[in-house]
């Protein structure tokens, strides 16, 4: 909870702009600012960040334009925040910040800034990234898939690395390629459950999903977003089995798996019918 009483040096006005925001952020990391603000860490409030971009990512799937401005307003103010801690630390500020975006976006927009004539996306998306490895000094291939963060969730990282690994000439010829090796992939995870080796199972299901989503690369198929589609209509069809267990006065937990089955099955027809 913040201080109060203490009379700050702000005009509250009818409409405010990223001065302000500015501003405001300087007042609570202040001297007589929030306790709370002047307490945090870019450690701190490492995963606020990343819940306020899922958060402004779900209000895009929803196509929610009220909830959108409000989620890029907070990470906007993560944006802040950080960089008003190394300001306060004498290392850059949020004007460096503004400036190295637009420094990157005139530097890599060569064919709008520059004398560089495409004719396609694709001769865009090639530029691009030649590029960024140009700048960020990249030499071989192998420090181009480790420059794929860590952080990301892993079916993103996956599909990146896979694709950067594609560009290098590492890749399958088609699906059908893509697809016999996923076969390959579950052979080997069955032979470890056999094993029952956990170090070994959990190595052969990681080349599993790794295959997969090769596959779905080939497919052009976007592995995170299928996932997150396929977690939401499992939730929608156990909604609906929900609904109708009790429908039919059956207790969930406990009761037999064919019958549970047999209301999966009339779920699904259900919510395929919606």
């Amino acid at each position: 909870m913040c201080k109060r009483g203490i009379i700050l040096e702000f005009e509250k006005k009818e409409r405010y702009g990223m001065e302000d925001l500015l501003h405001i952020m300087e007042i609570l990391r202040g001297e007589n600012g929030c306790p709370w603000d002047r307490e945090q860490t870019h450690e701190s409030i490492r995963g606020n960040f990343i819940e306020e971009t899922y958060e402004a990512v779900e209000a895009i799937d929803k196509k929610d334009q009220a909830l959108l401005r409000e989620e890029l307003g907070d990470v906007l103010l993560q944006v802040v925040f950080h960089a008003r801690m190394e300001e306060e630390a004498g290392s850059f500020n949020f004007s460096d910040v503004v400036h190295d975006i637009c420094s990157k976006l005139i530097i890599r927009h060569p064919h709008i800034f520059g004398d560089v004539t495409v004719n396609n996306t694709d001769e865009v998306l090639q530029n691009w990234e030649a590029i960024k490895n140009q700048v960020k000094g990249t030499q071989t291939q192998t420090e181009r898939l480790r420059a794929v963060p860590a952080v990301y969730p892993a079916l993103m990282r996956s599909q990146k690395v896979g694709s950067r690994a594609a560009k290098a000439g590492m890749d399958y010829p088609d699906a059908d390629a893509a697809w016999k090796d996923l076969e390959n992939e579950m052979a080997e995870l069955k032979e470890a459950i056999s094993e029952k080796d956990p170090t070994h199972i959990e190595e052969e299901m990681g080349d599993l999903l790794f295959s997969a989503v090769n596959v779905a690369r080939h497919l052009g198929v976007d592995s995170e977003l299928a996932l997150t589609r396929s977690c939401e209509k499992f939730i929608d069809r156990f909604e609906e089995t929900e609904k109708l267990a009790g429908e039919k006065g059956i207790r969930m937990p406990g009761a037999e798996l064919n019958t549970l089955d047999d209301l999966w099955k009339q779920a699904k027809k259900n919510v395929n019918s919606k």
